[in-house]
């Protein structure tokens, strides 16, 4: 039986959060005196000189009309790192609790659970990057406080079965957590229109892929209202800034330019993965969901990185990650990006 209340340390539920200016007034006035900002304006061409909106009210409202959740599921952080970390301190009692990851899988959640002394438990995916279905079991026996399941799986690039994410929604006793960072690029609807069904479940997703703003640094955070009220309650006030909130609304009304990036961005995933194969070099392109490929290379990927880097040409080498030996991930790039990568990779000789 999920009980939110306790799982949230403690010390959390007691706390008292830290009332900002701009929480005990909120509205329009002729003269703001109250927060200590700057009333002359700005150094440079921009007006920047008063506090954000900490609740970030006018995104939310766009967002909870794209997505169809109320505004009161949604939590906008600082990349998805933000709210990744939020969820380990809001649960986990350093040097007491424990999450369960599924490796290969995104290094932020290991690298939060180090930060705030927290164990990690392991149960490696398949060598299809599946769930195995014992795995399933224990992962809803387990006494983690959560879970983190990225889907499309990061570096793997495929979807996680539907059918082995409910089950451990149904059973698992903690938080389960559906990182979607890649999921515009999946064919698969997002587990946000399943909130109101699991109320265990916390779904993060990303502006920096599909959306293109990476450098923004604005993730998603979606869950039921008391799950998005605790990560307000620890965050701090001003979390994210005017000129985010004021870049990720004009993107929100640029929708048509989104989809035309998105639907390119397949096209280009596609047409890597249909010529890719034909290459000497390559043993295996892996099912991707996501604006990525992770191929294996041979004889040694470590050589094919190398060469790709005198050639002027970055990807990210991930050899040493569980299950990927000989693995590189592949950004789907440009039209003329793609082609200079399998340009090169045709030249490379041991």
């Amino acid at each position: 039986m999920f009980d939110l209340d306790s799982l949230v340390r403690p010390n959390i539920r007691a706390m008292k959060p830290y009332s900002s200016a701009r929480d005990e007034f909120q509205g329009d006035a002729r003269v703001m005196l109250d927060a200590n900002e700057n009333s002359l304006g700005s150094a440079g061409p921009e007006r920047f000189n008063r506090y954000p909106d900490p609740h970030q009210r006018a995104v939310k409202a766009e967002l909870a009309q794209l997505k169809d959740v109320a505004p009161a599921q949604i939590f906008l952080g600082n990349g998805s790192d933000e709210a990744i970390d939020l969820l380990v301190r809001l649960t986990c009692t350093p040097g007491h609790d424990s999450i369960l990851i599924l490796p290969p899988t995104y290094g932020m959640y290991e690298v939060a659970a180090n930060l705030n002394d927290v164990r990690i438990e392991r149960l490696p995916l398949t060598p299809d990057f599946q769930i195995a279905p014992a795995d399933v079991a224990r992962i809803v026996a387990s006494e983690a406080k959560l879970v983190w399941l990225c889907s499309p799986n990061n570096p793997t690039g495929n979807l996680l079965h539907e059918e082995s994410i409910e089950e451990i929604l149904r059973g698992f006793r903690g938080l389960v957590v559906v990182d979607e960072a890649y999921a515009d690029f999946a064919a698969a609807p997002s587990w946000t229109t399943r909130l109101a069904e699991f109320p265990n479940l916390v779904v993060l997703q990303t502006f920096s892929k599909a959306w293109g703003l990476a450098g923004l640094r604005l993730g998603m955070a979606f869950a039921s209202p008391e799950i998005i009220g605790y990560l307000n309650k620890i965050k701090p006030p001003y979390n994210v800034s005017e000129a985010t909130q004021q870049h990720a609304l004009a993107a929100l009304h640029d929708a048509p330019r989104f989809e035309q990036m998105r639907q390119q961005l397949l096209l280009g995933r596609d047409w890597l993965a249909e010529r890719l194969p034909a290459i000497g070099i390559v043993e295996a392109v892996f099912p991707s969901d996501a604006n990525f490929l992770l191929v294996r290379f041979r004889p040694d990927a470590t050589a094919v990185y190398d060469y790709l880097l005198e050639k002027g040409i970055v990807v990210r080498n991930r050899t040493t990650q569980p299950g990927c030996a000989g693995t590189l991930r592949l950004t789907v790039g440009t039209e003329a990006e793609n082609e200079q990568l399998l340009q090169a990779l045709r030249e490379f000789t041991a």
